[in-house]
């Protein structure tokens, strides 16, 4: 019986030998051929003895454990009260198919039994999901169980995000040196510094060319991501769920399963993992542009904050129906006694003072102007002036009898505490069922401090209640679509991909701090599930001026909208944004489906982004000049991703405007040039002279 497994799709292969006894991951990366030599392979893998180590060659596998002689961090972290937290597994069975394998192995010293199930999607993902079970009759703590895999030695990088409120994923790229590079996330939900992904890359390797390795974790909680080179001269990467003390304790035949690792291979640079994981996520039968094109949504947020008053809800109706708009969500401030962010929350019943007949006025405002309806919520958290608070205080995540300092004002509902999820599910489910809303956008805006639930560390409770919410009003409410917000760009993971139809991508609606929010972002996520708003035209979240052109331009990138009153928009404005919608509405079909390019832009102060479909025969790319260029006469704009022997007509399009360029004559192609995809993508057109925060919109159709 062979004891090597290939799995092999999409020009990706994973090498898993058990000869040893435990599974051991010898290749994570390029397609090999099938008819490997599997003793051959083995025997080239076996490790040297050096000087001052153990006497024979060890094999430490997928565990990792110390009992083989590994010397670093186990995968599984965990014991019983003074014993059983050094084990030794053996494999016991192998379940190989198609496109999967599962291992399970045995300590019976320990008690205890793991799982690996390892699985390679049709687009050459891996996925890998692990267990572990208590046989034995007293408690086993579980402190973490993280899933490694191995990089080659040659990677030399590490690229990972880190951000804030307004300024989430940016990117930092450092040396892989010896010992452990490691992004810890403790908020309770995976936050504005939540990296995503984390990749160890080859040498050189960019957007463009070269290899990558990325995992990341689909999980919404406490997080640790790790790159890891031991001085042995190993390297590997890591990610699990960061478990807090005693947050999980096994009883006898109980499980703990771990989150699933998500792995990406591309030997196509970093935009190759990128299409791989949007390939991944358009493949599920409901991702959201598999049932309908993604609407223009208006959120009023910005228009009115708390003052909701129906003539200048409906006159914003009104307007959003004149450029196009196909969804209106009606923010915070609906519901109890919510008139500022001090009090109301928890209290989900329409507030007599603001709407006395309740929301049918409005929803029937917003329907009769042919426009879907949509509402504002945030049901996992709780002001203390709140009727919910009075009445039951105890309801809240808390340690030690302890009240939490106020994040926001807010305090955390203990949704592991069945008589608080079921207020939160009762009042949004009463909602929902009397009124015709088609859309909820859900907010989560204060980070979990002494996540405590009757003592008990309970942040993982918390997670897999936020997800059975979820699951549960789509289940009673059939083609209901979520928005995930927290705080704008914070749970965004893919975890919750499985259960939202949508992201806020940042409270920031700057475009010129959108362009890397939104370029970073959508490394993972793919653009149809990032709301992209048109802000006002001077940004609340940074006081700057831009022109619509470079706004609306921007906010294409994704699921579009509007943060914008609309009450002030001049006519000229207005039609603008009517030309800029219909715009959308004709290429959201390739913005929501093509693959996502990033060219490698020799003008270090520009983006340049754009979107080819999956037959190569058209795209749309986007030229952002972020800061003034270096040269007076910029770089040449390569289009990339173009199938080299056709030939495409290029031109420039104007949807909102034109970008305004410091020069006196433009560049000749603008009104159209005919090159082939090979010409473009190496030689490339010249460039205008644009002004810093603008951004020149290209159409590409092959002839």
């Amino acid at each position: 019986m062979t004891t090597l497994t290939h799995l092999s799709n999409a020009g990706v292969s994973v090498l898993i030998d058990t000869t040893s006894g435990t599974p051991e991951v010898l290749h994570w990366g390029r397609a090999l051929p099938a008819d490997i030599d599997v003793a051959q392979l083995v025997a080239s893998q076996v490790e040297p003895t050096p000087h001052c180590d153990f006497d024979e060659p060890q094999t430490i596998g997928i565990w990792r454990e110390n009992a083989r002689g590994f010397i670093g961090a186990p995968a599984l972290i965990g014991s019983r009260p003074g014993r059983d937290w050094s084990h030794h597994f053996t494999v016991r069975s192998t379940k190989a198919q198609d496109s999967s394998v599962t291992y399970t192995s045995i300590d019976a010293e320990a008690e205890l039994e793991v799982e690996a199930h390892f699985e390679l999607t049709e687009q050459g993902v891996l996925k890998l999901t692990q267990k572990v079970t208590n046989l034995g009759l007293s408690e086993f703590t579980v402190d973490s169980l993280t899933g490694y895999l191995p990089v080659p030695d040659y990677t030399t990088e590490v690229l990972d995000f880190h951000g804030r409120w307004m300024n989430e994923r940016q990117p930092q790229r450092q040396e892989i040196r010896v010992g452990n590079w490691v992004r810890e996330g403790r908020e309770g939900r995976t936050g504005h510094d939540f990296t995503l992904i984390q990749f160890a890359l080859a040498d050189g390797t960019n957007f463009e060319h070269g290899e990558a390795w990325g995992l990341s974790l689909a999980w919404s909680g406490n997080n640790r991501q790790i790159v890891e080179r031991t001085a042995i001269g190993r390297t590997s990467l890591g990610a699990g769920e960061l478990l807090l003390p005693d947050e999980v304790i096994l009883g006898s035949n109980q499980t703990y399963e771990a989150p699933t690792v998500v792995a990406v291979y591309s030997a196509e640079g970093i935009d190759g993992a990128s299409h791989r994981l949007h390939s991944m996520l358009r493949a599920r039968p409901n991702h959201p542009t598999n049932i309908r094109p993604r609407p223009i949504t208006l959120n009023v947020w910005e228009a009115v904050y708390f003052d909701h008053n129906f003539d200048k809800l409906a006159a914003l109706a009104d307007a959003a129906a004149e450029i196009g708009v196909e969804r209106f969500v009606l923010d915070d401030g609906w519901f109890g006694s919510r008139r500022n962010d001090l009090s109301g929350l928890g209290d989900w019943v329409v507030s007599k003072d603001v709407w006395p007949e309740g929301l049918s006025k409005i929803i029937d405002k917003v329907k009769s102007v042919g426009i879907e309806f949509g509402l504002w919520f945030e049901g996992e958290m709780v002001n203390q002036d709140s009727d919910l608070y009075r009445a039951h205080p105890e309801w809240i995540l808390q340690s030690g009898g302890r009240v939490p300092p106020t994040f926001r004002n807010q305090q955390v509902l203990d949704l592991a505490h069945e008589g608080a999820y079921q207020h939160v599910f009762n009042q949004t489910n009463a909602i929902l069922g009397e009124y015709d809303i088609a859309y909820i956008k859900w907010d989560h805006n204060r980070v979990l401090t002494e996540a405590s639930h009757f003592g008990k560390a309970a942040v993982r409770q918390q997670v897999q209640a936020i997800y059975r919410m979820f699951d549960e009003l789509k289940a009673a409410h059939p083609g209901l679509e979520i928005e995930s917000c927290a705080s704008g760009g914070g749970r965004i993971d893919l975890g919750m991909v499985d259960h939202a139809d949508r992201f806020w991508t940042s409270d920031n609606n700057d475009s010129l701090e959108r362009q890397s929010i939104n370029r970073y972002t959508s490394i993972v996520i793919p653009p149809e599930l990032l709301g992209t708003h048109v802000g006002p035209t001077k940004a609340h979240s940074t006081g700057r001026t831009h022109t619509h052109a470079f706004r609306a331009t921007t906010a294409l990138w994704g699921h579009a909208g509007l943060e914008w009153d609309l009450t002030e928009a001049s006519t000229e404005e207005r039609v603008m944004l009517k030309n800029w919608t219909d715009f959308y509405k004709a290429n959201r079909g390739l913005l929501h489906s093509g693959r996502t390019v990033r060219t490698e832009h020799a003008d270090r102060n520009a983006f340049l982004h754009g979107v080819v479909s999956q037959d190569q025969s058209e795209a749309l790319f986007m030229l952002a000049q972020l800061r003034p260029s270096e040269f007076s006469r910029p770089a040449n704009i390569r289009l990339t991703g173009l199938d080299d022997k056709a030939t495409y007509e290029v031109r420039v399009v104007e949807p909102a405007g034109a970008a305004v360029a410091m020069q006196i004559i433009a560049p000749r192609w603008y009104e159209g040039v005919r090159l082939t995809g090979a010409l473009l993508a190496t030689v490339g057109l010249r460039s205008p002279v644009l002004r810093p925060e603008q951004a020149l919109l290209m159409q590409v159709k092959k002839v």
